[in-house]
């Protein structure tokens, strides 16, 4: 894809993705979710992970599955306020790109 990725709109994705899981995820299978839609590597996305646990937006807790340590992360509520807000600002961005695009708001 040509289009670069911001990091605001990596925290957005990151956020949408382990919010679907309401007892958390972990960092890999986030990464392998997030990198069948973006070009992105697996090394840019782990401190948009910590970054949102530094925001207060995931926590985080480490779990032990079949010998080895998974660090799993879950969406708390203000990062699901932060959702919200990003879900909003995606709704109105691509509502002005379709209009630029193709003249007309699906």
């Amino acid at each position: 894809m040509i289009l670069s990725t911001s990091a605001a709109l990596l925290d957005a994705i990151v956020l949408a993705v382990v919010s679907r899981e309401a007892e958390g995820t972990y960092g890999y299978r986030i990464t392998q979710q997030i990198k069948e839609v973006l070009d992105v590597s697996e090394s840019s996305l782990y401190p948009v992970l910590r970054r949102l646990q530094r925001d207060g937006c995931l926590t985080v807790h480490d779990q032990t599955t079949n010998g080895r340590n998974r660090r799993y992360y879950r969406v708390t509520d203000e990062g699901l306020c932060r959702l919200v807000e990003y879900r909003d600002q995606w709704r109105q961005y691509t509502q002005k790109i379709n209009e630029i695009f193709w003249g007309t708001t699906p």
